[in-house]
């Protein structure tokens, strides 16, 4: 199975290339929606949050994590930020992990990693490719000016926090081109999804490629066959998760 990382800037567009692969039956693990889903009340992460950050960062109205208050506290202070990382980051993994192994399991030939800070995070070593959906800084400008009712002092402070978008650029293997409409972007995602998809047959080779690895140990310690076939079916294992 082919791991594709899917990253961008802020307001780039990242979100809508995700639908898109969505809509063209491509599995996306969405890790924004994860870290929405461990800050919820019962969740180890909500509990290492409130213990690093008291009862301030709640909903006056309910247990929940006010999401916005919480960022607002640690956009412009490093330390803070990097306490939140520690309560957040290992459980998101887990789960990225998680649901990997389960698309596998089903047989996909590709599965979409969408990462905001997937550089940032060190994620892209779990990719075979990395798509980066990009735009010119006007149009981030305007898009967050208008979507998140920004001033643009503020919408130019957001883009400064992240990685320079050029850089994503230069680290990624294809750069999704965001500054024209909806079709244009549906079709590269298409070009891309039929230039990246592997064949049924290493995909399926690669799911069955484990049964391979059990059903050779017994032979490995005795026979040179064994031996030779218990490495290339973890060979396969391992290759399916970056076929090229």
């Amino acid at each position: 199975m082919l791991i594709v990382g899917l990253t961008g800037g802020i307001a780039t567009g990242k979100s809508t290339a995700s639908q898109v692969f969505k809509a063209r039956g491509i599995p996306v693990i969405d890790a924004d929606v994860i870290a929405h889903q461990i800050m919820e009340p019962g969740e180890v992460s909500y509990n290492l949050i409130l213990q690093q950050f008291g009862d301030d960062v709640l909903h006056k109205d309910s247990k929940a994590i006010d999401r916005g208050k919480l960022g607002s506290i640690v956009f412009n202070d490093s330390d803070k930020r990097q306490a939140l990382n520690r309560c957040t980051h290992p459980y998101v993994r887990r789960r990225i992990l998680y649901q990997l192994l389960g698309c596998y399991l089903r047989g996909y030939p590709m599965c979409v990693l969408d990462v905001p800070l997937l550089f940032e995070s060190g994620m892209d070593k779990m990719c075979g490719k990395v798509a980066v959906v990009s735009c010119t800084g006007d149009r981030q400008i305007v898009r967050l000016m208008d979507r998140n009712g920004f001033s643009k002092e503020e919408a130019e402070a957001r883009i400064k926090s992240q990685m320079p978008i050029a850089e994503k650029e230069r680290r990624a293997t294809r750069v999704l081109d965001n500054n024209g409409d909806l079709a244009e972007l549906e079709r590269q995602v298409d070009d891309l999804v039929e230039r990246w998809t592997p064949s049924m047959l290493r995909t399926w080779g690669a799911l069955l490629a484990p049964i391979g690895v059990i059903a050779s140990l017994p032979f490995a310690r005795w026979s040179t066959f064994g031996l030779g076939t218990l490495c290339t079916c973890a060979s396969w294992v391992a290759g399916s998760f970056f076929i090229s």
